[in-house]
């Protein structure tokens, strides 16, 4: 099956399933002060957004209310514009991986691949990045950092390098690698489930660039900085004297985790030919987990557990993203994203291919100045705008893919254009390695556009017939 066919019945239903267009609340404002009072409040969130002055949650749904209470929308159109099934697959995940990092799954595969390199600098770059790369792939890319970060730090500090280059390297691998899958980015989850796409779906057309992009990422970040590392013989024996087995904590928990994140897996891949969305088995597979890891014990401990277990939901991120599915909704049910949609088939004169390379490339400069999370969920419906104008949502297919590469490699533009970048830079702070907005930026940015130029490429003879 070829990357252009894919997807074709799920990106029909999730356009023919969109939230109703057809009901405008009526307001003291009339249509046109509507748009106007929705386009002020979603540009104002974005403003609080952007400069990280106040949380992001907060602004989120503070701007979801005043929404609702000038009269945008109502709350029944508010709740409508919640896409459900990311929160459950956003949660669903968190679950399972927070319950599985207590089996020191992870840690053990850090600790393997370092020794399985002798400490040898430069092949622990490209080892790392790998690693980072796979599980931004199968999990999502912001655990992936969380849980690779702080051993990346460990090992650094093990063999007296600089952990700046790995840093950077485990930014560009976890946006790469996330670009993958359906679950490996925010960006894709999004569009994953307002399109219709499965997770095969996006092993086909988001993968190959995927590997293409990792293989030219290895190697550049080797010959410039790679070649260049070294360390001691003592510190290499010190970090050798690290046991891999000894990170295994809870090895029944990791039978376990391992059995319900492949039965995750084979649903995320089987499911959606079923009718059966990608958040469901993610929840369920959660509930699963949860399950196991609770029976044998008593009412108390079962509920000490599951607190635990739920503990691990970064209910700050759900509730952005449930504040940032209802302005954006607003702003759609006010119709100003239509009328965007129409400048931008004014702008590229309808031609599908050159529509495809300005999404591909606007995604990416925008997704790198703004979280690229908030970006996508804008983009959305601006595309989906589009496909009267192209012939139907068949034909928009591959707009789809440029706006989840675009995005997904966008996120490598700035410290703050993906939320896995900003996880980085936490962690690298709290041990007292800042990696500071401009000295990321400066080097990072030309490296994003080199990523999005190969994407390009791919993009121009995969779903536009070449040049």
């Amino acid at each position: 099956m070829s990357p252009k066919e894919t997807g074709t019945e799920g990106a029909v239903h999730g356009a023919s399933a969109h939230h109703g267009m057809d009901i405008i609340p009526e307001t003291i404002f009339g249509f046109d002060g509507t748009m106007f009072v929705a386009t002020a409040i979603l540009c104002l969130a974005y403003v609080f957004i952007i400069s990280e002055r106040i949380n992001r949650a907060v602004i989120a749904i503070l701007g979801a209310g005043l929404m609702i209470i000038l009269g945008v929308l109502n709350q029944d159109l508010a709740v409508e514009g919640i896409d459900f099934n990311t929160i459950f697959l956003l949660i669903g995940m968190m679950i399972i991986v927070g319950i599985m990092k207590g089996s020191g799954v992870f840690q053990f595969v850090a600790i393997l691949a370092a020794k399985s390199v002798k400490g040898n600098p430069r092949a622990l770059l490209a080892v790392l990045s790998i690693i980072t790369a796979i599980f931004s792939a199968l999990l999502d890319n912001v655990t992936t950092v969380m849980l690779i970060v702080p051993i990346t730090l460990l090992l650094t500090e093990q063999l007296k390098l600089k952990p700046y280059i790995f840093l950077v390297a485990q930014i560009f691998a976890s946006n790469i690698g996330g670009m993958a899958t359906l679950i490996g980015d925010p960006p894709n989850i999004l569009i994953g489930s307002a399109v219709g796409f499965s997770f095969m779906d996006f092993i086909y057309n988001t993968a190959p660039i995927s590997a293409i992009l990792m293989v030219v990422m290895i190697v550049f970040f080797d010959l410039v900085w790679g070649r260049k590392m070294t360390t001691t013989l003592r510190a290499k024996a010190h970090l050798l004297r690290y046991k891999p087995a000894e990170a295994l904590t809870d090895k029944v928990l990791l039978y376990k985790s391992l059995f319900v994140m492949g039965l995750v897996i084979f649903g995320f891949v089987v499911g959606h030919g079923h009718g059966i969305e990608p958040g469901t088995t993610a929840l369920t597979g959660a509930a699963l987990l949860m399950l196991l890891n609770i029976y044998k014990f008593d009412a108390e401990t079962q509920t000490h557990k599951v607190h635990n277990a739920l503990g691990e939901v970064e209910w700050e991120t759900i509730f952005f993203f449930m504040g940032l599915f209802m302005l954006v909704y607003g702003v759609e049910h006010a119709g100003l994203l239509t009328l965007l949609g129409q400048k931008l088939l004014d702008f590229t004169g309808g031609d599908l291919a050159y529509t495809g390379i300005v999404v591909l490339w606007a995604s990416a400069v925008f997704s790198a100045v703004v979280d690229n999370i908030p970006f996508v969920a804008t983009m959305i419906p601006l595309i989906e705008s589009t496909a009267d104008g192209f012939g139907g949502p068949e034909a928009i297919i591959p707009l789809w893919w440029c706006l989840a590469i675009g995005a997904c490699l966008g996120g490598n533009g700035s410290i703050i254009a993906a939320s896995a970048n900003v996880m980085v830079a936490s962690f690298a702070e709290k041990a007292g390695h800042r990696i500071a907005f401009m000295k990321f930026l400066v080097l990072a940015f030309p490296m994003m556009l080199g990523t999005i130029a190969i994407a390009h490429v791919y993009v121009q003879y995969v779903y536009f017939g070449g040049w």
